[in-house]
């Protein structure tokens, strides 16, 4: 119950967003995640740009189960071009319930002004039963937006999980302006949203 109260409280706060999991050096970012499987509420530091280190207070639907992970994000690579940007990074968590229970995995994106592609695999050890998880994702920009201005990206998700077996596929909007980011989609009968706010 703590963990869902914390989490509507971070929902209340005002947008202003981008989307890294590693901020600048010594900066921190505070997220928010919400689907069908759990609710994720998310700090992490990052002492320089190539890794970040924090904790995660989940609530997981469905084993029913609340914890808290302690994780690492590693930047494996990133390409700036005059056109275009590229990241890839290494994800891993391991639970205050027990070390039997972790997750690795790895996500990546390339976007430009007006094309966004990305990726995530995640292999999830838990006491109960193991799974894996996997996402692609293909959006475009309506309006190529200057500095400072709200960014808008209409997107189209793929995602599965192991426990649920096939692939589910539903409309994302993305939205960031500064330091706050916003995406949100409908899949059947639950919401997938994602905030981010750099602090």
């Amino acid at each position: 119950m703590g963990i869902r109260i914390i989490i509507i409280i971070f929902c209340l706060i005002p947008l202003s967003l981008e989307a890294r999991p590693i901020s600048y050096s010594g900066g921190s970012t505070i997220m928010a995640f919400s689907d069908d499987m759990e609710n994720y509420f998310y700090y992490h530091f990052s002492p320089t740009y190539k890794y970040s280190i924090g904790i995660a207070a989940v609530n997981n639907k469905f084993f029913n189960d609340e914890y808290f992970y302690g994780r690492l994000t590693y930047l494996i690579n990133r390409k700036n071009t005059k056109k275009s940007q590229r990241n890839l990074y290494f994800k891993s968590g391991i639970s205050s319930k027990d070390f039997n229970n972790y997750f690795y995995g790895i996500h990546g994106d390339w976007e430009t002004r007006r094309l966004f592609l990305g990726f995530g695999f995640s292999e999830v050890s838990n006491t109960t039963k193991n799974y894996n998880e996997q996402y692609f994702q293909f959006g475009i920009a309506p309006y190529l937006g200057g500095y400072g201005d709200l960014h808008t990206w209409v997107m189209l998700k793929n995602k599965k999980n192991t426990l649920n077996n096939g692939w589910e596929s539903y409309p994302v909007l993305k939205f960031f302006k500064g330091d706050a980011l916003m995406e949100i989609g409908y899949n059947k009968s639950s919401w997938d949203l994602h905030l981010m706010f750099r602090i």
